[in-house]
Order: structure tokens, then sequence, then C-alpha cells
């Protein structure tokens, strides 16, 4: 399943990022193939995943933003369990360590805004081992590339994402992907 994750990221490489609902069907009917929900809730994130998958879609649930459930290890494996999206992203390295453990495919999110960030990042992947990092704000394709020349992990990059031009500098400097909460890139 890992595999075909990555696949899907590297054949199309423009993620959706939904920060409201309103905008999901918007991201199902675009040309992603695949979503970050960032704004579920214990309501409705089996069924805002099961939407996306219906439409042959891959879904990571952002645990950090799933509003009116824990964020323990019982949490995590209700999310496995129950809403079963295609993996999940968090910043929290405990997150990450608890759903691998569990088989569940992980990325994690990283804020570079100096040095000492990079190096805690660099730090956490070799430990943690997440399938594949985020690096925000993506927009800092010089940073990009050093990261990924250093870690042997695919690298998606978000946030600050505004035109076709950021993508393609993000994917030129190595990442598989560029998550945006921008509708008219889905498109691309």
């Amino acid at each position: 399943m890992k595999e075909v994750i990555i696949d899907r990221v590297e054949l199309n490489p423009v993620i959706a990022a939904v920060q409201n609902v309103e905008d999901l069907e918007i991201a199902i009917n675009s040309q992603v193939k695949t979503i970050f929900i960032l704004c579920a809730d214990i309501f409705n994130a089996k069924s805002l995943v099961d939407k996306i998958k219906n439409a042959d879609k891959s879904a990571f649930i952002h645990i950090d933003f799933l509003e009116g459930i824990g964020k323990d290890a019982k949490a995590i494996d209700y999310i496995i369990q129950v809403i079963q999206p295609d993996g999940v992203i968090s910043t929290k390295s405990n997150h990450i360590k608890i759903a691998k453990e569990k088989g569940m495919f992980t990325i994690q999110r990283f804020f570079l805004i100096d040095n000492k960030s990079y190096e805690m990042t660099a730090k956490s992947v070799k430990t943690i081992k997440p399938d594949m990092i985020e690096i925000m704000p993506g927009v800092m394709p010089r940073v990009i590339h050093r990261i990924i020349r250093q870690l042997s992990i695919p690298v998606i990059a978000g946030g600050l994402i505004s035109s076709k031009q950021d993508i393609m500098e993000i994917l030129k400097a190595g990442a598989v992907g560029a998550s945006t909460s921008k509708k008219d890139l889905w498109e691309l």
C-alpha cells in the first residue's frame, strides 16, 4: 500500500488540502488523486474519508485538526479501525510513531523556520521514520532540495503555495508533491 500511495502522489503531485467541508466536492471532482482533510470532526470524518475513497482517491486525516476526539493511542486506533483513511498526517512525533507501529501510512509535517528547526526535523525523521514528510512553508525550493539530499524519504511541500510556478519549483527541487488549499491549482 505504501508504494501505491507514493506512486499516486508522484503521478499527480498536486495534493488538495481541504480546509472546509464545502470544498471537498471540488477536490473530489478535480484532477487531484490525493486529498488531505484538514477540517474533520468525530461526526463527519468517516463520511468524508468514504466519499474520497469512493472517488478512487487517497484520503489522509490530519490528526492535529481532527475535532472531538482525543489524541492518544486509543484515538489513533479509532481513526485506523473506524474512519479508515489511507494515511494520517501530524506534526507530533508520538502520533506518527503510534500510527506507524499500527501499520498506517504516515506523513509527518514540519515547519522550518530556522537552522534549529531544520536540524530537529532531520533528527526526528531519522528516529521516527515516517513514510513521508511535509515541509512547510513549501515555497523554499533550496531548503527542500537540501533536506531531500540529507534524508532518504519522500518529501512533499505545503504552505504558501499560490501558483503553478511555485509547484514547478518545488518539484524541480526534488519533492514528490505539493499540497495546497488553492482550488484553482487542483486542476494542474
